[in-house]
């Protein structure tokens, strides 16, 4: 620095010595401008061969934690088949297969992967079936407004109720039986208890006259229940027997039984059809009948003959006038204690073993949820599959 306190800092210092002569490259210079030769090579290769680039197989560097936490490993897992074929778990979800042809050619096979249900939720309004997120929640495009409250109807992209709320099923062509537990809704305790203790394969009926209707809609698809609006039907003994509001007579007119039938589908929303509580009389007279059964198809709704009456005509009806339908096979719990309604459920699955389905229904009294809770456990341990009873309905093709 020299001694001179008042000499400028830094003047006193040499210069550094430059290059003499031309501008010199680097060690760092040269490596870059290879790398940006190859780079420009490369792209230019990919862009004049006529295959493209090609698929290398998929690796998981063993030792690199940091790249592969727990949950993207699973997606990037490869395995290499025996017959050539490449499977992998892509980050979306999906499997995708890749086949090398002969002449080199890739193709890929994508199909959907198994879900934990903790992804992305994607809500379809045309699914066949309803996310058990969104159960809850009506479609409103399949919701009429009319003065007595929101009812059902087709959508504009023809989606029916029946398919949006039907509950999903494998689609496996094995044994089915769909189970149906009525007289929801008319006792709190009652309600609660078979909506809480019967599995969610299990369909249930809300009695049209319910309380508090739309409360137990909403915690009986949550747990995965498909659901059912009960209407009562004028039986022989009417009206000394008589099954309570909203009932449809024989002796009133078209316009009147209609008008009782929007009142009660009013009531609840996120139904699949219409079941009959009693009606021995009104389902043995066509002219009653029939206005109701076109309006119910008319709304995507199936109609479910609970079998309590062998004049009923539902059946004929629903075949000429091309309507949804379903008609159940046994009354489980006529004789009302848990022994009785195990030895009916046995018989029920007797009846499906035979014909490939069956269909049972039930009122929801404890003895009922009790032996359809435990004999629904034990069914599917013998290959038996609970599905919704839309899953079994003869339903008529789309138009």
């Amino acid at each position: 620095m020299g001694t001179d306190i008042h000499a400028p800092l830094g003047q006193d210092r040499k210069a550094r010595p430059g290059p003499a002569g031309p501008y010199r490259f680097s060690a760092g210079n040269v490596v870059f401008v290879i790398a940006l030769a190859g780079l420009l090579g490369f792209s230019g290769w990919t862009a004049l061969a006529p295959s493209g680039l090609r698929t290398a197989p998929l690796t998981i560097p063993a030792d690199d934690t940091a790249a592969a936490t727990p949950e993207t490993k699973l997606d990037q897992e490869v395995a290499e088949a025996k017959d050539g074929v490449r499977r992998a778990n892509g980050l979306s979800g999906a499997r995708v297969e890749e086949t090398v042809t002969d002449n080199g050619n890739v193709v890929r096979k994508y199909s959907p992967g198994t879900r934990d249900g903790t992804g992305p939720l994607l809500i379809e309004a045309n699914r066949i079936g309803q996310d058990a997120r969104t159960a809850a929640f009506p479609n409103d495009d399949l919701l009429e407004d009319t003065s007595d409250g929101k009812i059902p109807v087709i959508g504009l992209d023809g989606t029916r109720p029946m398919d949006q709320y039907a509950r999903p099923w494998s689609g496996a062509r094995g044994t089915r039986i769909a189970i149906v537990v009525g007289g929801l809704g008319l006792s709190q305790t009652g309600t609660q208890r078979a909506i809480r203790e019967l599995p969610g394969e299990v369909t249930l009926a809300f009695a049209a006259s319910g309380n508090s209707l739309p409360r137990w809609m909403q915690e009986a698809r949550r747990n995965g229940h498909e659901i059912l609006l009960q209407m009562p039907l004028e039986p022989f003994d009417y009206p000394q027997n008589d099954p309570g509001p909203f009932t449809l007579r024989t002796d009133a007119k078209e316009v009147q039984n209609l008008a009782e039938l929007h009142r009660a589908m009013a009531k609840i929303t996120n139904y699949t059809g219409i079941v009959n509580f009693m009606g021995g009389r009104f389902l043995s007279d066509a002219d009653a009948l029939e206005p109701v059964m076109r309006d119910v198809a008319s709304r995507g709704l199936l109609f479910l003959d609970d079998g309590s009456t062998a004049q009923s005509l539902s059946g004929t009806l629903a075949g000429a006038i091309e309507a949804p339908h379903a008609f159940a096979d046994l009354q489980l719990d006529a004789d009302l204690s848990q022994a009785s309604v195990l030895k009916k459920l046995d018989e029920l699955e007797r009846i499906a073993r035979r014909n490939g389905t069956a269909i049972g229904i039930a009122s929801a009294f404890d003895e009922s949820v009790d032996a359809i809770s435990k004999w629904c456990e034990e069914a599917q341990t013998r290959g038996i599959e609970i599905v919704g009873v839309a899953a079994l309905a003869a339903v008529p093709a789309k138009k």
